[in-house]
């Protein structure tokens, strides 16, 4: 899991910015409960990312007047997530063909999770500066 939470929080925050309750409800939602990401788990990611430059906070005041730190995605972080991308297209690859020699059936891609023509929606490409 822990390999997992830096990409997908890059994928989050290319999206757009936002703040730890809001991007552990998109990966909740996204991933269809499978995933039940902490605050334990999620803020040391969020952390370590702002520390490397792959993303920059700022606080504001929420209109309950409640004050959040929202992050915000780099161009050093874009270019981190292009490269993640490849890493885990190449992970997914390489799983698929070793279950296919083993006559393992190779796992469905969940419909929340697809993108164009079945594939995982991480494997569609980015969009343009991503």
């Amino acid at each position: 899991m822990a390999a997992s939470s830096t990409p997908i929080v890059l994928a989050i925050l290319a999206e757009g910015d936002s703040y730890g309750y809001a991007i552990l409800k998109r990966v909740r939602e996204s991933s269809g409960g499978r995933l039940e990401w902490t605050d334990g788990m999620l803020y040391p990611v969020l952390h370590r990312l702002e520390r490397l430059g792959s993303i920059e906070a700022r606080w504001e005041v929420a209109e309950s007047g409640r004050r959040r730190k929202y992050y915000r995605i780099t161009p050093r972080g874009r270019a981190q997530l292009a490269e993640e991308r490849r890493q885990w297209q190449a992970v997914d690859a390489t799983l698929r063909d070793i279950w296919r020699a083993l006559s393992l059936p190779v796992p469905a891609v969940p419909a929340t999770l697809a993108g164009p023509a079945g594939h995982p929606a991480w494997a569609a490409p980015l969009p343009q500066g991503v």
